[in-house]
């Protein structure tokens, strides 16, 4: 990626947004008083405050506004609030991505899903983010989850230069998780440890990995914050990142005490996070009561994709004859009925708050990538009905495209942070990215009706 200093202007703009609908099952089964969210972190980049600048800017970016799709209703589209512009900075202080106030035009790219027009948006936005990521790489979740994107796509396109870079990553780290007694988002980069071995096996290189995991089962814990539920996977997000590290080490290792640590926990989380009714998970115990200024419950888009990926990538390795894996496929069932019904009717995709497309009117890619990867994989694995889903796949993807720029950026990704959040149009993280080549190695193969279960 060229090596600029974009500036970064936030503007004001009057659009007219329509006031979301509500289904049925989504109302609040009893009063709960309102109380005001706190607003998260969101992304740019190191920002001039200059007036001339401003006024120049804003300029340039109403102008790239017009093009987004406006919605009907009065609301304010605010400044990026502090709070949230300094976790964007943070953000890309750390290289995880960026948001340049000018990132471009669009790419144009056929929304078909002939798996050579899906292959060629997946290498277009592969090949950018790996030029401009490579020499980052981290541990760090974000990271991971980029991981799995890349080794996904490698096995898609045919293309061993994903991979190969997976291979030096691993060796870089000496194949070590982040921490001794790691957390969920510590576990990650596991999942693309052990993919790695299953195709090419050395025991001595997974070693670190099931050495953590082993003193964990032995009764290890990593720290868990004051307010939250003395659990190992407290938050949502936790079931995307631990689970499938679980169950592909019992794939390397064909031993069950490894998904029967993951059968016993994912449970816990369920039964304290999973709101059995609206079929969405709150991302924490924080967010149990809390609504938003309308009074409706806070669902964040990128959470709930969190776990519909967490439970495709758990149940791509955890053998038909398990137990309880009906559990997780009645899961994906629900949650995929659920997100069908607040899709985006323009765009196809979801808002980061998936109840409040008035506050929160950008689409939001991570969050849409991920749901959009469990749905098609559920549809290519037999668990999600091929008729009833295929159309909402189909205008997901195409609103995925949407966000891809003719250098290969993929953009409207949220920033780090734990609920739903406020960015430019060209906000761009390695998470997202990697979210978005999972979604098109599934859609890729959507017309190929041969039974894969």
């Amino acid at each position: 990626m060229e090596n600029k200093v974009p500036i970064d202007i936030h503007v004001s703009r009057e659009v007219v947004f329509p006031l979301p609908v509500i289904p049925p099952q989504f109302a609040l089964s009893q009063e709960a008083a309102p109380t005001k969210m706190p607003m998260s972190d969101s992304p740019a980049r190191g920002s001039f405050q200059l007036p001339l600048l401003r006024s120049i800017g804003a300029f340039l970016l109403l102008s790239s506004l017009s093009c987004i799709p406006l919605l009907a209703q009065t609301a304010t589209a605010s400044t990026i609030p502090p709070q949230e512009q300094q976790g964007i900075d943070r953000d890309i202080a750390r290289h995880f991505g960026d948001a340049p106030a000018n990132p471009g035009p669009k790419a144009k790219l056929s929304p078909s899903l002939k798996p050579a027009d899906v292959h060629a948006a997946m290498r277009k936005v592969a090949d950018w983010e790996l030029n401009w990521s490579q020499p980052y790489f981290d541990r760090i979740w974000t990271w991971s989850v980029l991981y799995t994107g890349f080794m996904a796509a490698s096995q898609s396109l045919h293309d061993p230069k994903y991979r190969d870079a997976m291979q030096g990553m691993a060796d870089k780290f000496h194949w070590e998780l982040r921490s001794e007694h790691p957390n969920a988002d510590d576990q990650s980069v596991g999942q693309t440890y052990l993919e790695l071995d299953l195709l090419e096996p050395a025991p001595d290189k997974i070693t670190p990995t099931r050495t953590a995991l082993d003193s964990l089962l032995a009764g290890a814990a990593a720290p868990i914050p004051e307010n939250q539920a003395k659990i190992p996977w407290w938050w949502c997000d936790a079931l995307f990142m631990a689970p499938p590290v679980w169950s592909r080490m019992t794939a390397v290792t064909h031993e069950t005490k490894y998904l029967d640590y993951v059968n016993q926990h994912w449970w816990e989380t369920s039964n304290l996070l999973y709101d059995a009714q609206r079929h969405l998970y709150f991302r924490d115990i924080t967010y149990l009561h809390k609504t938003d200024e309308r009074g409706n419950p806070i669902f964040w888009s990128r959470g709930n994709g969190w776990v519909m990926g967490g439970i495709a990538r758990t149940l791509e390795y955890m053998p038909r004859g398990y137990a309880d894996r009906k559990k997780y496929e009645t899961q994906l069932n629900e949650m995929a009925a659920a997100v069908a019904k607040l899709q985006d009717p323009k765009d196809g995709l979801w808002h980061s708050d998936m109840l409040d497309a008035a506050d929160y009117p950008q689409p939001e890619v991570s969050g849409s990538a991920l749901i959009t990867f469990a749905l098609a994989w559920g549809v290519n694995h037999g668990v999600l009905d091929r008729t009833t889903y295929t159309p909402v796949i189909r205008k997901a993807w195409r609103g995925l495209l949407g966000q891809i720029y003719a250098d290969g950026r993929l953009g409207n990704i949220q920033q780090t942070g734990a609920a739903p959040a406020h960015y430019l149009p060209s906000s761009s993280y390695n998470y997202g990215v990697g979210g978005f080549l999972l979604a098109g190695a599934e859609v890729a193969q959507l017309n190929d009706r041969r039974s894969r279960h």
